[in-house]
């Protein structure tokens, strides 16, 4: 599965920064299983840490019908590269510097069925040299752990959100069940009325 050919792709490009595990982290590999995405992003930039590189968090596949997130790509943060500073009008801007190489680097993860989440696809290569600091990364600072701080409330906001949905389209199926209901006893109602208007309507005839 390509997330950047998958319909329903959403590009949340975002560098990421989270305390290691204690010991070596294995390389990953097709098959590899999570219990979660959490878990599995937490394993890759683990790993990066050691590697020498920053993980970036970029696209996703989401369910038309709750809004869960159903793959998720992750990726060295030299991937891609940026477009020309050019302005609308007037010539084109001192270019800044950028950190994407277009490297290739990057893993994907969806979630089955069972609940677990897979590795579907790894790329190990890099372009360019990984630098391991006496920290873990090879960029640091606030800028990363405010980043992270960001994309986990992003996170439970998408979560926080889904579970509205679900109670709010429950909350109209039950609306929908009543007032069908409540035609229907409305409806019992007036045939019932008709009913006893007819008897009526029969004895004053008779008299």
């Amino acid at each position: 599965m390509d997330l950047e050919r998958e319909a329903g792709a959403v590009d949340e490009s975002v560098e990421i920064a989270i305390v290691a595990s204690e010991g070596p982290i294995p390389e990953p590999y097709v098959g590899m299983e999570f219990d979660s995405e959490d878990a599995a992003r937490k394993y890759y930039t683990d790993y990066a840490r050691q590697v020498g590189f920053v993980v970036r968090v970029m696209q996703r596949r989401r369910s038309g019908i709750d809004g869960r997130t159903l793959a998720r790509r992750l990726g060295c943060n030299k991937q891609g590269f940026s477009p020309n500073q050019k302005g609308k009008f007037g010539p084109e801007k001192k270019p800044r510097p950028s950190a994407r190489e277009g490297c290739n680097a990057t893993i994907l993860v969806k979630m089955e069925k069972s609940g677990k989440w897979v590795v579907t696809r790894f790329v190990k290569d890099h372009n360019h040299p990984l630098v391991v600091t006496a920290s873990g990364f090879s960029t640091a600072g606030d800028k990363d752990r405010k980043i992270e701080e960001l994309m986990m409330e992003l996170e439970r906001q998408d979560q926080l959100c889904a579970g509205y949905r679900e109670k709010l389209l429950s909350f109209m199926n039950n609306v929908e069940a009543e007032t069908e209901e409540l035609s229907e006893k409305i409806q019992v109602i007036v045939d019932n009325v008709r009913k006893v208007e007819s008897e009526v309507q029969k004895h004053s005839r008779r008299r």
